[in-house]
């Protein structure tokens, strides 16, 4: 008779361990990813003409319009596409932020290093 007793005295205890792991699995998982979620709709309601962006699919371009749920990149010169405002990973540069400074050009050796030794021996005919 005590196991019985025992057994449904408290139907906290039972739920308790099921309670746990539920906020447990909020403040761990479900939190974090509503508040990535937040910062990207942010970011992507903060689009404008000129931001250099990259698209979920790697696509790299220049906003030229805004409208509802769309963007309108320029990915080459005359060359626009266009993209629902969703499928924006990230902003790489604001069309309002200063450019940073290029490097010097590639092809150009810089005056402290020696010219490179490898030379071209193919045989010309």
């Amino acid at each position: 008779m005590k196991l019985a007793e025992s057994a449904s005295g408290n139907p906290l205890g039972l739920f308790l361990p099921f309670i746990l792991i539920i906020g447990v699995m909020y403040f761990l998982m479900i939190r974090p990813q509503q508040k990535r979620r937040r910062e990207a709709m942010e970011m992507q309601n903060k689009l404008g003409p000129g931001d250099e962006i990259v698209t979920i699919g790697g696509l790299h371009g220049t906003v030229v319009a805004v409208a509802d749920d769309v963007v309108t990149l320029e990915i080459a010169p005359d060359v626009h596409v266009r993209f629902a405002r969703p499928a924006v990973a990230r902003v790489v540069t604001r069309a309002d932020e200063p450019a940073a400074e290029e490097p010097a050009a590639a092809d150009e050796p810089a005056a402290d290093e020696p010219p490179n030794p490898a030379v071209d021996v193919r045989k010309q005919d």
